[in-house]
């Protein structure tokens, strides 16, 4: 009897010991829109020009705490193309389910690079932002960035195509 207690504790042990296994690949959705051509027009006007970046990032983050759900900030300003062209995508009947399951998202007027300065800067981006849509994906408990160094990689979004843009959420979806 005794061996035996001793074979599980060990056995527990190890398990305990054992690193986590790894994160399990998400796939994006398949987006039937193959061009930016194709989005429904207007273009969505993604930012509120008036509204309390802090506060909206405050309360999305605590949605996406409770959900489970990673916090996704695209900062960017209604006068960008692939700002629209990244909302537009996102709205997308495939896309907007998605983009719903994993995150959760904010979208922060940065006006022409001279408002809400403050939401890069406190993921530790320092500067000006090298280009917009900047997507900051972010663990809404620890409230830290995930994505450092990439927060800009659609600030192209136009070479992209809707499928690379959803291709690119997947790779940091929860």
């Amino acid at each position: 009897m005794r061996l035996r207690r001793i074979a599980i504790l060990a056995l527990l042990a190890t398990a305990a010991a054992a690193p986590a296994a790894p994160r399990a690949k998400i796939v994006a959705p398949h987006v039937a829109t193959t061009s930016f051509e194709r989005l429904p027009t207007p273009l969505p006007l993604p930012n509120d020009e008036k509204a309390d970046a802090n506060a909206q990032i405050a309360a999305a983050r605590m949605r996406a705490a409770k959900a489970g759900k990673r916090l996704l900030i695209d900062l960017g300003g209604n006068w960008c193309l692939d700002c629209r062209l990244l909302a537009g995508t996102i709205e997308l009947p495939e896309m907007k389910r998605f983009v719903a399951r994993h995150f959760v998202v904010v979208t922060v007027d940065i006006g022409r690079f001279d408002k809400n300065g403050q939401v890069a800067s406190g993921y530790g981006i320092q500067g000006r932002l090298k280009g917009v849509p900047a997507v900051l994906i972010v663990d809404p408990r620890t409230n830290r960035l995930l994505n450092a160094g990439h927060e800009t990689e659609l600030a192209d979004a136009r070479s992209m195509g809707p499928q690379a843009l959803a291709d690119w959420l997947a790779k940091w979806a929860a």
